[in-house]
């Protein structure tokens, strides 16, 4: 499958820091998801494929679009639907105001069109019934519909979502996540977030990052394998285990490395995922 996104070497620093250090990666349409720790190089890594950072090395196209010309990021930009972790609200915008803003930024210049295409994306994420209210007056759930709502006008070809479920209560998650899986079908979106949970249900890839590098490019099911036999329950907290927890039964949950005989139990992404953050056979991963 031909890629969306091509990516090869993108670094970046901030003072003595690499925020990037030589990642490469090739993005196809489906829900690719970013994981890593505060600090891994996430967010600096969106901001750069969504134009809105140059690198200071590497290159990479989005549909075949280079954004180191000034026609090549105008075409990106075009092509790109981008949700940042706090989107910039003006609160006394009402649902349809800020939308139209933003799809006037997107050179929706035709009036009647752009508010056909306003409609449209709030209809998608099922905010038709408020789309006259303030943002003000809007749940948190609702902002962040919100803010797809405006990432999704045009039919970008390529969606960034940086931690999009944050702060959502189960059941607004739930409903957002069902959003994603249907903005995904035909579409190429990264989605970065903290909640491993959203990984599984929703990606059919998953990218691990940590020191501004990818330690881990494959499918969920191989990063949870990660972990086949480095779980197991016991009655005490284990002191020699990478991580452990007493979970709701009073028994221990650990992940690291078994003693003999031990109580072996099914992995899970998460411990599939803290066992690459603990370095254990990291692979530090070019194109894919």
């Amino acid at each position: 499958m031909t890629p969306t996104v091509s990516a090869s070497g993108l670094s970046l620093r901030y003072g003595g820091t690499h925020a990037l250090d030589d990642v490469s990666l090739r993005l196809a349409p489906g829900v690719t998801g970013l994981l890593g720790p505060n600090g891994a190089g996430k967010t600096t890594l969106l901001r750069v494929l969504a134009t809105a950072l140059p690198p200071d090395h590497g290159a990479f196209t989005v549909l075949g679009n280079d954004p180191a010309t000034a026609r090549g990021r105008q075409e990106v930009r075009r092509a790109l639907g981008y949700l940042p972790q706090t989107p910039g609200f003006h609160p006394d915008f009402t649902a349809f105001e800020f939308v139209d803003y933003v799809a006037i930024l997107k050179e929706l210049t035709n009036r009647t069109a752009r508010h056909r295409e306003v409609r449209r994306v709030l209809d998608e994420v099922d905010l038709a019934d408020v789309r006259g209210r303030r943002i003000k007056k809007l749940s948190g759930g609702m902002r962040q519909r919100v803010a797809l709502a405006a990432a999704l006008v045009g039919d970008p070809g390529f969606l960034v979502l940086d931690e999009p479920t944050v702060g959502l209560d189960p059941e607004q998650r739930m409903r957002f996540r069902e959003l994603i899986a249907q903005a995904g079908e035909g579409r190429t979106v990264l989605l970065s977030t903290h909640q491993t949970e959203d990984v599984a249900m929703l990606c059919h890839r998953v990218l691990v990052m940590a020191g501004g590098r990818v330690r881990f490019d494959g499918t969920p099911a191989d990063l949870t394998a990660r972990a086949a036999g480095r779980v197991w329950s016991s009655t005490e907290r284990a002191p020699g285990a990478k991580a452990g927890w007493r979970t709701g039964t009073g028994t221990f949950r650990n992940v690291g490395d078994p003693p003999p005989n031990a109580e072996l139990l099914e992995p899970t992404l998460e411990d599939g995922y803290l066992l690459t953050l603990d370095g254990e056979g990291a692979q530090e991963v070019k194109a894919a």
